[in-house]
């Protein structure tokens, strides 16, 4: 590519139900990195405050204005003791929780009459990358009713207008062993250090992608 490769991380904060977020942390480790490989990386990162508002305005702003080639984005999934790579989002919004304003969504899908989209083969690399690293990663097909689900289906959108990302990846993490959590039972939880190891995998295997995504476009 003729120009630095452009990667946005995201992640989520606090929403109801959930005071704490590890996406936030995992965020902030991974562009912590400093590799080789990414020596010619430009990343970005972005905490998405859990609302629909939120990300309908600040998405296409991030886009417009760091233009990713590529987009790794985190939430939670507290009640998966996995890693959740997401393969596709459902046309689906919940109706009664609320997000992290207290706003309920009044309608129960997000385009009236359309089918899921799907984020694309490229998941399948991703979640070969995580597995290597030792982690249980495993595909997903439903990506909730939440903002989780709400912000992958505008991120696959975005990678279908022009100007947008080539690539997009949502990947869900468990909730971590909070501190003074017996031993016993924190050993049964994936670490942060699991996570970052499995993020950075995930990570280097997007890059690899992105790149391949320029040369084709520079080709064709």
């Amino acid at each position: 590519m003729s120009e630095p490769l452009r990667v946005l991380l995201t992640g989520f904060g606090p929403f109801p139900g959930a005071p704490t977020n590890p996406t936030i942390p995992l965020v902030q480790r991974l562009m912590a990195l400093r590799r080789p490989a990414l020596d010619d990386v430009e990343l970005s990162s972005h905490i998405f405050h859990v609302t629909y508002r939120t990300v309908d305005r600040e998405l296409p702003e991030l886009i417009a204005r760091l233009r990713p080639h590529a987009m790794l984005m985190f939430g939670l999934a507290s009640r998966t003791a996995h890693l959740r790579i997401e393969t596709r989002a459902r046309n689906a919004v919940t109706t009664t929780f609320p997000d992290a304003d207290r706003a309920v969504a009044r309608k129960g899908s997000i385009v009236e009459g359309a089918h899921p989209l799907v984020f694309g083969p490229h998941t399948a690399r991703l979640l070969n990358a995580a597995r290597a690293t030792g982690i249980d990663a495993r595909p997903s097909r439903d990506a909730g009713s939440y903002l989780c689900n709400y912000l992958s289906w505008r991120a696959i959108e975005a990678t279908q207008a022009k100007g947008g990302p080539d690539l997009a990846a949502f990947i869900h993490i468990p909730q971590l062993a909070r501190p003074g959590t017996a031993l016993r039972r924190a050993s049964t939880r994936i670490t942060l250090e699991e996570l970052v190891d499995a993020g950075e995998a995930m990570l280097m295997e997007l890059v690899k992608l992105g790149r391949q995504a320029g040369r084709d476009a520079s080709q064709g």
